[in-house]
């Protein structure tokens, strides 16, 4: 497929000094380096839009070349010395033009050899990718492409053209991902559509080829196995795709995949049942007819972990199809039948002896996502209560696990924690007495079946049955607690001499020590216990354990510097144990997680935090810690105490002088927790990495990330961007992306909190920089919420300034704020008493007046907004005058109308009206 015409055409017009070069070394004409963009360049390549292919023309930022002979259209040949790269380039435009592709592609690359611009390297890569295209030579064509994409991920014709390649190269799951890219870059470029309609139709004839290879026992060719599944999986990505799989016999096809116990196979077959159920109810309703909810129940439990995890993800895709369609179709009841047989073999699974352990956590993670009403609003809690009376005791099966015991099921370390989880979900969605005390009693009796009338092991499992609980739905766990006998069997087995025995009942002693009159109880009866087991234990794992109950029970008083349980000095030669152990890294990470629990409770004491801080080795233990789900809490535990970012209010005075002539306790702040101690304390937090660990523990998606958890996290945000020459720093390291869905899930206050620290930086910093691309968007409905009548003044002050900088920048970000209904609050803030707010609102305003739909709302009959910003540019406050007169002169500048307008207003005030 060379060039047309001859040799002596293809060098006519050609540079002498290409031609000197070529015939000097002949081997340059190949050559090309990979480029890397330049910092502060700024070359856009043209726009796409129109029918044209963008494959089809390669005069990247120079001018058009007219069509004709290469000869005729070429500049003018220049000595070897003088030869320049974008001299070059329009040598290898106007050949290509002409079609003779190999001379242009030897252009390019000398080119190449001469540029030192990333940018215009760039360029020449794209150019070069076109010519291979044309030339047949799909894989340079890719790699060239790439090296353009390398340097600007935005390059539409890089993309287009390296779809074109990988498509020619059998790579069809990368050509759809590539043209998908592009129609999200510019959806209106009908180019881009066809071509993307055009790779998905191509793939129609393809799927019962793509299966039969699969399928084929004789096939021993592994790469063509994963392509042929590669391309499956991203067919069925698209409704067309999936579409076309279904209709081709793909489920039975599919099903034979699954039954062939291969796990690239089984893989293939979860990954492609994803695409054809997303979305889709009548799919997913015939899918599940097909496969069976036990063979899917069975997927689930096989010991490959990245299998088990591809049909959580399809279970979890299958439930959220099949509940939108309960809500957005007459036949919901159908669905739900279909969503309880679903849900029955999940919780079958729970106490299945041949299930994997990662099987059972992950139908345990299922059952927490699936089950519990995702919102208070909701107010059909029917599915939960189902759970409670058909699964609850198979959920506290695996709460009742003692590892190493025998007949016990597998579990991972993560199990029971998870089954405190979904216990704790559960409990929260009871919405009366009557259900709540259904639930005390299942629990009460499932303690009570282990620990009457059994040995020794049946009441180890009652006793983890009540540590499961106390971790999860506490109140059920301090019910079960007074059981009786339950206590003193703790107790006892805590002096036990098997290392199981005594590991199950210092946990339950530790996890008991949570409310104040069980704390003082312990303390009476259990603190000489524990400091035996401290000083004589032999096992690191129950010493450890020992001190977490001891570092408890010495933090009852909380952060009241007067109430302190042990004697002076006590609680800092703990802490210093827990940091010791956290440090030594040959102690299993299981074992190190208590060293965390300790601090969680000795951070309330000022000292411990100020050594704790100063202590960078520990803290960065803790930090890497906190990739285990389990120990998450803990960790965000720990920093809310040492940036003291819990609630504290200042207490009246007149209240504390009537405490004092009553007699009455009065808490006493420690002397080390004053602004000054907590700002250095933030400082040394960072300097540690303490953004980087909580950006990846918001990213981890386990159970563990409750909203109380993220809540805390939240409160450490919010204290770390304190001071406004950190937030730089906070963005940096991922803490501007991490807030985003801080403040749209989670408690109240956390999503506040969240929204108040994402204000902050958006205040301070320039928001395009810190929120990238569309990022920014997802920005504006936390801001709004700070606007909401029931937040404290200074966060609807900083909302409305951060609001003020978005609003600001353009147009779309503008109409994101209209349709959060924001305008409504910023006017209502604008007759604010507080100075600052109405000043803030009223700036707000003025940068929202640039669109017009608020410009009609000044021009509303019966309206006092125009009024309002006349009487405004009044006023004496000379911020606010300018505010005000800002917005009259943007209203008046962008819609004339408003100028016939306010002489009216004017004349009414001065005839009294």
């Amino acid at each position: 497929a060379g060039a047309p015409g001859t040799a002596g055409k293809m060098l006519s017009g050609l540079p002498l000094g290409l031609l000197l070069c070529a015939a000097l070394h002949p081997g340059l004409l190949g050559t090309g380096t990979a480029p890397h963009r330049a910092a502060g360049t700024t070359t856009r390549a043209p726009s796409l839009r129109g029918q044209h292919s963008p494959a089809g023309t390669v005069t990247d930022g120079v001018r058009a070349v007219s069509q004709g002979p290469p000869q005729c259209s070429c500049p003018t040949p220049v000595p070897l010395s003088q030869v320049t790269a974008g001299q070059l380039r329009e040598q290898g435009n106007a050949l290509f033009q002409a079609g003779d592709h190999a001379a242009a592609l030897a252009a390019y690359t000398q080119a190449l050899s001469l540029c030192d611009g990333e940018s215009e390297r760039a360029v020449l890569h794209r150019n070069r990718a076109a010519c291979y295209l044309k030339l047949e030579d799909y894989a340079k064509a890719e790699a060239d492409a790439s090296k353009a994409i390398e340097a600007d991920g935005r390059d539409m014709k890089a993309l287009f053209r390296r779809s074109q390649a990988l498509q020619k190269l059998g790579r069809l799951d990368q050509a759809v991902s590539d043209l998908q890219r592009c129609v999200s870059l510019e959806p209106r470029n009908k180019a881009f559509q066809e071509a993307l309609r055009g790779t998905m139709s191509c793939t129609d004839s393809k799927v019962d080829q793509m299966f039969q290879i699969l399928l084929d026992p004789e096939e021993k060719d592994a790469d063509k196995k994963q392509k042929a599944a590669q391309n499956l999986i991203v067919l069925a990505r698209e409704e067309a795709g999936a579409e076309k799989i279904f209709q081709s016999d793909g489920v039975r096809l599919l099903t034979r995949l699954l039954d062939t116990a291969k796990a690239d196979m089984m893989l293939a077959a979860l990954r492609t049942l994803v695409g054809l159920c997303s979305g889709h109810r009548s799919r997913t309703m015939a899918i599940l007819a097909e496969l069976g909810a036990p063979r899917l129940s069975a997927v689930l439990g096989v010991e490959h972990e990245q299998v088990s995890l591809a049909a959580c993800n399809l279970l979890q895709v299958m439930f959220d199809s099949l509940k939108e369609g309960m809500q957005k179709d007459f036949r919901g009841k159908e669905d739900a039948v279909d969503l309880k047989l679903l849900i029955k073999h999940l919780l079958e699974l729970l106490a299945l002896e041949g299930a994997s352990a990662h099987g059972r956590d992950n139908a345990l993670n299922l059952l927490i996502k699936v089950v519990p009403r995702k919102s208070p609003k909701e107010t059909n809690n029917s599915l939960s209560l189902w759970v409670i009376d058909q699964g609850l005791k198979k959920i506290l099966e695996v709460g009742s696990t003692v590892c190493g015991a025998q007949d016990s099921l597998p579990v991972t370390e993560n199990s029971r924690m998870s089954a405190s989880v979904l216990l704790s979900k559960l409990y929260s969605d009871l919405k009366c007495d009557a259900e709540r005390e259904n639930f005390h009693h299942l629990c009460e009796d499932y303690v009570k079946s282990w620990f009457e009338g059994h040995e020794l092991a049946g009441k180890l499992r009652a006793i983890q049955t009540v540590s499961c609980l106390l971790q999860g739905p506490s109140e059920a766990g301090n019910r079960v607690l007074e059981l009786e006998g339950i206590m003193d069997g703790v107790l006892s087995l805590c002096a036990s001499v098997c290392e199981a025995h005594q590991l199950v009942a210092v946990e339950a002693l530790i996890h008991a020590a949570d409310k104040a009159k069980r704390a003082s109880f312990i303390t009476a009866n259990g603190v000489s216990l524990l400091k035996e087991i401290y000083k004589h234990s032999e096992r690191d794992s129950i010493r450890i354990r020992a001190l977490v109950g001891l570092c408890k029970l010495g933090s009852a008083g909380g952060t009241d510097f007067s109430m302190k349980q042990f004697a002076e000095g006590s609680t800092m030669k703990l802490a210093k144990q827990c940091r010791k152990w956290l440090c030594n890294e040959t102690i299993d990470a299981g074992t190190r997680r208590w060293a965390v629990e300790g601090l969680a409770y000795l951070t309330f004491d000022a000292d411990v935090k100020e050594e704790f801080v100063e202590d960078k080795a520990a803290m960065q233990a803790m930090f890497h810690l906190s990739e285990d789900r389990s120990v998450l809490y803990a960790v965000a535990s720990t920093l809310v105490n040492c940036t003291n970012s819990y609630d504290h209010e200042e207490p009246d005075p007149q209240m504390l002088e009537l405490a004092k002539y009553a007699k009455q306790h009065i808490p006493e702040q420690h002397p080390k927790d004053k602004p000054d101690f907590v700002k250095r304390r933030v400082q040394k937090l960072l300097a540690a990495g303490v953004v980087s660990a909580l950006a990846c523990m918001v990213k981890s998606e386990n159970p563990a990330l409750t909203n109380s958890c993220r809540e805390l996290i939240s409160r450490v945000f919010l204290a770390l961007v304190e001071e406004a020459e950190d937030r730089g720093g906070v963005v940096a390291q991922g803490g501007g992306k991490a807030l985003i869905p801080l403040s749209l899930e989670g408690t109240e206050v956390g999503q506040t909190k969240a929204a108040q620290a994402l204000a902050k930086i958006t205040i301070t910093s320039n928001p395009e920089m810190a929120f990238p691309g569309e990022r920014i968007y997802e920005v504006v409905r936390p801001l709004v919420s700070l606007l909401h009548l029931q937040r404290t003044g200074l966060e609807n002050f900083e909302g409305l300034m951060a609001l003020t900088n978005l609003a600001g920048i353009s147009e779309r970000l503008r109409q994101k704020i209209l349709k959060e209904k924001a305008v409504p609050m910023i006017e209502g803030y604008m007759f604010e008493e507080h100075e600052l707010i109405r000043l803030a609102a009223t700036e707000c305003m003025c940068n929202m007046a640039m669109s017009k739909e608020v410009q009609e709302l000044f021009l509303a009959e019966g309206s006092d907004r125009l009024k309002l910003m006349v009487l405004y540019s009044g006023e004496e406050d000379e911020k606010l005058r300018r505010a005000a007169s800002g917005t009259l002169a943007m209203l008046t500048a962008l819609h004339p109308p408003i100028c016939k307008r306010i002489p009216q207003v004017v004349s009414a005030w001065q005839r009294g009206g």
